[in-house]
């Protein structure tokens, strides 16, 4: 039963390698595909479902123990963020014959779409940091495949800043492990948490930890080092720019949780304050960068930012209600996002166009697609009864418990703008007299993916009583780093 573990990385890496044989059968590749990705749903639903009820599923390959041979460690945290993953994946899946050019499927898109996912999956479920790094690469390079993928002028350009920007960022990291490795002798995270309290080098893991972050925080696009991602999220097809949004910047926010409620717990008072400081930060730069532009694609790109910062705020305060909310909006952020860029770029091509200033009164011709947006608005603001607010007011709650009411009034703020934000999508391209001259465009085939997402995310709301004990359960072993290192290193 331990290899359920490891399926959700092999799954994936497989049929990458198959489709790689047949890019030209473009109709076998696409059942193909499907077939693969919800066959890898299926099995990550039924690990999931053996985790939450029976524990965490360790597998030591290779039969070397811990901390000796590589581990896979699904517990409820990892094996929940892998399951939405293949959500999104399966809803991308579904989009892309129907949103990219034939030539563009048949230059490996389907290879370079599993390679994504069985990366992002193995940064999840990976037990040590150095295949934490390998995972993340492998990702990086899939996902370098795929901002490329059309080869426009413009994404020469943003795929050279976000290709230099992600190698400096991993050269970093592997000098962060190797200075961590010699400080404590394994990079095996459950006894790396166990001997951080006893080393003597203090003012190298301080430097390791900051590092780190810092590594983490370039691929989850924090404040001030968010610069690169907009633009580099918003150029590519629509389907690409869903699965970037949803994921990457994810796993850079999913490795500041494992890392900082793990390892580096010795000095919260220290690390935790400036996680207050670049939450709220994040959160204003990235809703003003929102505001700032015409572009619907850019608008959702920017919004990421803020969404990331809302995350960081409930590691930040580190109570209950704090990691319960943390750990509630990264769910509900990954779908809504991987919705809302599909949304946008069904709108933009049914619109001619992504600039707001050159489309108006969509709504007399795709009355389904405007009302989904503006449900998309409610969610991602966090409008009651939806999922983004369930999430809020669990952050909400755990930032009061903590005394910071500043971050909070920041947050309030923050989710008004956010929500403006995206209304400025409805009211200036839905809203508008009718123009007998617009030719409309089939969009069937669009909109299924999309409203798959957004009921997942509607239901994430609605039915919170179902889905937030097992939020509690994730924030208590989280907040108990002893359970962790008690399932690892006993195997």
């Amino acid at each position: 039963m331990s290899n359920l573990a490891v399926l959700p990385i092999i799954i994936p890496l497989i049929a990458g390698i198959i489709l790689a044989f047949f890019p030209k059968w473009l109709t076998l590749v696409r059942i193909l595909s499907k077939i693969f990705i919800i066959g890898n749903l299926a099995v990550v639903s039924f690990a999931a479902w053996l985790v939450f009820n029976q524990g965490s599923i360790i597998l030591e390959t290779g039969d070397w123990a811990a901390p000796y041979g590589i581990i896979i460690v699904a517990d409820q945290l990892s094996i929940l963020l892998v399951l939405t993953t293949n959500v999104v994946a399966a809803a991308c899946a579904f989009y892309a014959p129907h949103s990219l050019s034939d030539r563009k499927e048949k230059y490996y898109f389907y290879t370079f779409f599993f390679m994504l996912i069985s990366g992002v999956s193995g940064a999840f479920l990976t037990g040590d940091i150095f295949n934490m790094f390998v995972f993340f690469e492998v990702l990086l390079m899939a996902s370098y495949g795929l901002i490329v993928l059309g080869g426009d002028k413009v994404q020469l350009r943003e795929s050279m800043k976000y290709v230099f920007i992600n190698l400096f960022s991993s050269m970093l990291f592997v000098t962060a492990v190797g200075f961590l490795y010699g400080a404590v002798g394994t990079v095996n995270m459950a006894q790396i948490a166990q001997r951080v309290q006893e080393v003597d080098q203090q003012g190298i893991l301080t430097t390791v930890g900051i590092l780190l972050f810092f590594v983490f925080a370039v691929k989850a696009a924090l404040f001030p080092l968010y610069y690169w991602m907009p633009k580099s999220y918003a150029v590519p097809n629509p389907v690409i720019s869903a699965l970037f949004g949803a994921l990457l910047t994810k796993v850079g926010i999913y490795a500041i949780i494992r890392i900082f409620s793990l390892i580096f717990v010795h000095k919260i008072e220290l690390t935790h304050e400036a996680f207050i400081w670049i939450s709220g930060l994040s959160m204003i730069f990235g809703v003003l960068g929102a505001l700032s532009t015409n572009n619907i694609k850019l608008i959702i790109a920017y919004n990421i930012i803020p969404a990331i910062g809302f995350i960081l705020m409930g590691i930040a305060v580190f109570n209950q209600d704090g990691v319960s909310g943390s750990i509630y909006y990264l769910i509900h952020d990954m779908l809504i996002k991987a919705s809302l860029f599909l949304l946008a770029g069904t709108i933009a091509y049914a619109a001619g166009s992504s600039d707001l200033r050159k489309f108006s009164g969509l709504i007399h011709y795709y009355p389904f697609l405007g009302w989904m947006l503006f449900v998309s608005g409610f969610v991602l603001a966090g409008i009651p009864p939806f999922s983004g607010f369930i999430g809020k007011v669990l952050l909400l709650r755990g930032a009061l418990a903590a005394e910071e009411i500043a971050i909070v009034i920041i947050a309030l703020l923050s989710s008004l703008l956010i929500l403006y934000s995206i209304m400025k999508i409805f009211i200036r391209g839905f809203w508008g007299e009718k123009d007998e001259s617009f030719q409309p465009k089939s969009i069937k085939g669009r909109t299924v993916p999309v409203v798959v997402l957004l009921a997942l995310s509607v239901f994430l709301g609605i039915g919170a009583e179902f889905i937030y004990p097992s939020i509690e359960s994730i924030s208590k072993y989280l907040l108990n780093p002893a359970e962790y290192i008690n399932a690892v290193m006993e195997g």
